[in-house]
């Protein structure tokens, strides 16, 4: 293991996320990326161009393991790998941020999180939305109480459909776990960060209605929820709902966040990066709107497309690994988000209320 003065990475996969990550570990200084793995060359190629410099290239990630050239490693193979990949990284004692979701079922995402208990190095489930500058601050509010006792939370994201990937992957649930364990498992990572309490119910009205409808795959249709309204319940009383759509390309807003409590509401609006306070003031009473801007560095968010918060969650897991700050988001917390996402599945499919005590949670 090298000195943690300069963190040596593995890279994992080397897709669109694997190069938001190199993107973003190259801005931060005190990091070198030694090695890459992917069984596919030409991604393996394009990930060293993108990191500027020749590095070890392996077929898997068991090879970067024993290598021994690496301190930490970002693990962006697709979902479905995660669980098959992580054990030879954590073999090896690396320190490791695993991009979400954690793991594609509940029984893998229960025993990495299990394995992790105990684990003497830094593990990371990676939840971008958490670290988005005005979303941090958004949060910070609610949690100071600036809308009083939170009582509703809800957040829409309307965006385009899913990309295209090697080997098309991800348009079938059995390697993605379902749209709302793969995208949305950030939606519901960042309720029970701002709610403070861990859900009791989920409710999930979806479908695959515009999006990949006409594609084949070996015969085989996409059966990947594009659009979907999920309720959760918690346990402190607060109601929250998640508004998806994926074929709503042309949307002003990506994500709009409404934080609503006894005393006002509290919105943040993403790319604009703009936050919006509405205290109550009684019926017909004049508005006391508050409206400002939370700058985010133009070079973070040049870096990637989630509004520069891969910046700031390196920053803080390179930290963690240095002993200087805690690590942010849990194997636990990536399992929990997973599990949420489960259930919605299941309540999509089976048009029901799921209860998280169905599935040990």
């Amino acid at each position: 293991m090298g000195s943690t003065d300069n963190i040596r990475w593995g890279i994992v996969g080397s897709g669109m996320m694997a190069l938001e990550h190199i993107a973003n570990i190259k801005l931060l200084g005190g990091a070198t990326i030694t090695a890459i793995a992917d069984p596919v060359p030409a991604c393996l190629d394009r990930a060293e161009k993108a990191i500027g410099h020749s590095v070890l290239r392996f077929p898997d990630a068991a090879a970067l393991a024993a290598s021994g050239r690496c301190d930490a490693v970002v693990v962006a193979s697709p979902n479905f790998t995660h669980h098959a990949v992580l054990g030879p990284l954590m073999d090896a004692g690396l320190h490791i941020l695993c991009e979400k979701p954690l793991a594609t079922t509940l029984a893998d995402a229960k025993a990495v999180a299990a394995a992790v208990q105990g684990y003497d190095r830094t593990f990371w489930t990676a939840m971008e939305y958490r670290f988005m500058p005005p979303v941090s601050e958004f949060v910070a509010h609610v949690h100071a109480g600036k809308v009083g006792r939170l009582q509703m939370l809800s957040i829409r994201e309307h965006r385009f459909p899913f990309l295209v990937k090697v080997g098309d992957w991800n348009r079938f649930s059995a390697n993605t776990g379902g749209t709302m364990v793969e995208k949305c498992c950030h939606f519901f990572d960042l309720m029970r960060h701002i709610v403070g309490a861990e859900p009791t119910h989920i409710f999930c009205s979806g479908a695959m209605d515009v999006n990949h409808r006409d594609e084949l795959y070996d015969g085989r249709t996409p059966d990947i929820i594009d659009n979907s309204y999920t309720v959760v319940d918690f346990a402190n009383g607060v109601r929250a709902m998640l508004d998806l759509c994926m074929f709503a390309d042309g949307a002003e807003q990506q994500e709009e966040i409404l934080a609503t409590g006894d005393k006002a509401r509290l919105d943040v609006l993403i790319p604009a990066g703009d936050i919006v306070f509405n205290p109550r003031v009684g019926f017909m009473n004049p508005k006391q709107s508050q409206r400002w801007h939370v700058e985010t560095p133009a070079v973070a968010l040049a870096a990637g497309q989630h509004h520069g918060s891969t910046f700031f969650q390196h920053r803080h897991f390179a930290a963690a690994v240095r002993g200087q700050g805690p690590v942010i988001v849990t194997a636990d917390d990536g399992l929990r988000a997973v599990a949420i996402g489960l259930a919605a599945e299941i309540s999509a499919r089976e048009r029901r209320v799921v209860q998280m005590a169905e599935l040990g949670l």
